[in-house]
């Protein structure tokens, strides 16, 4: 069985958390040949909207993540990957999860401790 890329567009929404603690890194999108990439090699591979071309997670961090299960959804167009995150982080702000932040009472309240300084990593300040 296979995602169905044809339903959105040719991209498939995916969530990343980690296959230990379960937290929920972060969310993506993966296209087709993402997806053969991802199952090829055991490294997830996401579909960059914004570069519009593949995004090898990593390629200029180092915080790559590791296939350890891959789950799909009763429609077929969304997958949960469990997967094993090699470096410090997950998003490109400088956190381990994308989810860093909560709502409160008085609006956005960041919740986590950045663990690298995206200015360093990637040589221009996270958003």
């Amino acid at each position: 069985m296979r995602p169905d890329f044809e339903r959105n567009g040719g991209l498939i929404r995916v969530i990343a958390q980690d296959a230990v603690t379960y937290e929920v890194l972060m969310d993506a999108f993966m296209s087709e040949e993402a997806f053969d990439e991802t199952m090829r090699t055991g490294r997830v591979v996401y579909y960059s909207r914004s570069r519009m071309r593949i995004w090898r997670k990593g390629e200029e961090s180092g915080h790559v993540q590791l296939v350890r299960s891959i789950r799909i959804n009763c429609n077929r167009d969304a997958l949960l990957i469990l997967v094993e995150q090699v470096g410090l982080a997950a998003c490109h702000d400088g956190y381990r999860s994308c989810y860093y932040r909560e709502i409160t009472d008085d609006g956005w309240k960041v919740i986590s401790e950045r663990v690298f300084d995206p200015q360093v990593v990637y040589g221009k300040k996270g958003t």
